[in-house]
């Protein structure tokens, strides 16, 4: 979100739009909480520094993490949600359908793009998903507050000021950024249709649902590709199974932990701490440094979009990290 930021318990869905809600209203966080979202961060803030050191194709990593992911909550959901499973209909999990399919999209489009610019910018841009949101909910007919319009402004010049020093510096770095940013209204598109889903499901159902979508989707893709999705070096095996378990598992697993005690909003923004953390991995493991006139770019986008979720209202922004 990019590994989509988890989601709100479902009754904070159902809350009417004109009220923060209990549910999302941000709550100090303990001492174990704090523990929690730093380790959090880090296994999301590897994601991106790693996932360029892998040499097997980008379709093949986003196949088997989400694979891995669907195969490690199955058992979750068969031993605590089994009831949960009886009677289920396909608008049950229509949504959740959906919402894999967009996470297909937004692997394939972000993660190419590491490849392609630096690190901390593809990070930044990927992660203006609440900026597609919130536009969503206005589109929608959702009323915005100032606050959330004056985070939208700053997210574009950022993206603005970003997108102009790529260019100058070359073709393959403007259309990462490109790639980045189509990730992230495809990662929009997961939340939207995840919040929906929570509103039928519980988290395990809808997650083992949308993985296995997406990871069925990027098989079919990697078949027209003729992308191979196995038959790897043991180093992009290891790389694979530390970026499956730094992100996807140990990551969002712990996100989704402290996630009924500090409130979306808190985890929301500290998944943006994601954002100066992979540029530090990136310095310390690649060794890469991104072009210093874009950092004021990266800087006003994260000011942004923390401005957007913390401005917005319940049912703006639901949203899952990379």
């Amino acid at each position: 979100m990019k590994d989509p930021v988890p989601l709100p318990p479902r009754s904070a869905l159902r809350e009417p739009l004109d009220g923060a809600g209990a549910a999302w209203a941000p709550h100090r966080p303990g001492g174990r909480d704090v523990g929690l979202l730093s380790l959090a961060v880090i296994g999301v803030s590897l994601s991106a520094p790693l996932t360029t050191m892998v040499a097997a194709p980008m379709l093949a990593l986003a196949f088997w993490r989400n694979a891995a992911g669907a195969a490690a909550l199955l058992p979750v959901l068969l031993a605590r949600e089994r009831s949960t499973l009886t009677g289920l209909r396909w608008r049950d999990l229509r949504s959740s359908a959906v919402a894999g399919l967009f996470l297909a999209a937004h692997f394939a489009a972000w993660l190419p793009s590491l490849s392609m610019t630096t690190v901390a910018v593809s990070t930044a841009l990927v992660t203006t998903t609440p900026i597609w949101t919130a536009l969503a909910a206005r589109i929608s007919g959702v009323h915005l507050p100032a606050a959330v319009w004056w985070g939208l402004v700053l997210a574009v010049v950022g993206v603005a000021l970003i997108v102009g020093v790529d260019v100058a510096v070359s073709r393959e770095a403007l259309a990462g950024d490109v790639l980045a940013l189509l990730g992230a209204i495809c990662a929009g598109g997961y939340v939207l249709a995840g919040a929906r889903a929570r509103q039928r499901l519980a988290t395990s159902a809808y997650a083992v649902v949308a993985y296995s979508v997406c990871a069925l989707a990027i098989a079919v893709s990697a078949v027209l590709v003729d992308a191979p999705l196995a038959g790897f070096q043991a180093r992009d095996w290891w790389l694979i199974a530390a970026i499956t378990v730094s992100a996807q598992l140990f990551g969002h697993t712990l996100l989704n932990l402290v996630l009924s005690s500090v409130g979306p909003t808190v985890v929301s923004l500290a998944v943006l701490l994601e954002v100066p953390g992979a540029l530090v991995f990136a310095l310390v493991l690649l060794g890469e440094v991104p072009p210093l006139l874009a950092l004021p770019g990266v800087v006003l986008v994260v000011a942004g979009v923390a401005l957007v979720v913390r401005a917005s209202r319940p049912t703006t922004l639901v949203e899952p990290g990379t």
